[in-house]
């Protein structure tokens, strides 16, 4: 089954909702992350989500190999260097979820979705 682990006292199963949830929470750690953003695909519209609805702009995808696979949508800060922010973020995001989870993190996708100035 996917995301589970054997131990000697039984199974243990990570569901994908659990490390949205942390890797959501280590994501708005980062700077120049302002948030996860939902995304209107109709209308092309996003929005800043709050704390407690952060994995809804983050997808996990756990393989049959337990390897991750996260997709960020995220609203950077006005001014920063974009590239320099994912970087950390990917960094930060993999070495945190790998250490919690036991798995190893394939793959992270970044969608920037907007620009918010921060006062």
């Amino acid at each position: 089954m996917k995301g589970s682990m054997s131990t000697d006292l039984g199974m243990i199963t990570v569901s994908p909702d659990v490390i949205a949830k942390y890797a959501g929470t280590v994501a708005v750690e980062c700077f120049g992350i302002v948030g996860m953003a939902a995304v209107n695909v109709k209308d092309g519209i996003y929005r800043l989500l709050k704390k407690e609805n952060l994995t809804h702009g983050i997808q996990v995808t756990i393989s049959d190999e337990n390897r991750i696979k996260i997709d960020f949508h995220v609203i950077v800060s006005y001014g920063v260097s974009i590239s320099a922010v994912t970087d950390n973020l990917i960094s930060n995001v993999k070495y945190k979820v790998e250490e919690f989870s036991g798995m190893s993190v394939d793959k992270i996708n970044i969608y920037v979705e907007g620009v918010r100035v921060i006062d």
